[in-house]
């Protein structure tokens, strides 16, 4: 079975491309486990944050998912807040939910190396 990190993400203007079932999302979600599947205004979206160092180190946190984000073709919702507070949130705008890109694009974010941008946690 090919992992969610070695797919590549189909173009959203697919006729075929549906929402997929809350049922068929939580079949996906533990090779996404740092994310949480939510619903927000009857839309599912996957969502995560993270801590980062400082205020500029989340800004090159953006660029690097940018430049992932831009190579597949399909765009997360970035938010920065209170200087230290990454949160992406990826759902497919054009049809209104999630879709299998939603879950490659959260697998290849997971594999990035930003881990000298984040904060480190008190236990480590």
């Amino acid at each position: 079975m090919q992992g969610l990190r070695d797919k590549k993400c189909v173009p959203c203007n697919l006729k075929e491309l549906r929402p997929m079932t809350e049922d068929a999302a939580h079949t996906l979600m533990p090779q996404v486990s740092e994310w949480n599947l939510v619903k927000e205004d009857g839309i599912f979206k996957l969502k995560r944050t993270w801590k980062v160092k400082t205020f500029t180190k989340g800004l090159e946190f953006f660029k690097i998912v940018a430049d992932l984000a831009e190579s597949e073709g399909h765009h997360p919702d970035l938010h920065l807040v209170g200087w230290n507070n990454v949160t992406i949130e990826i759902w497919t705008h054009a049809v209104g939910g999630l879709t299998e890109n939603d879950f490659i694009l959260a697998a290849k974010i997971d594999k990035l190396n930003v881990n000298d941008l984040l904060r480190r946690k008190p236990s480590d």
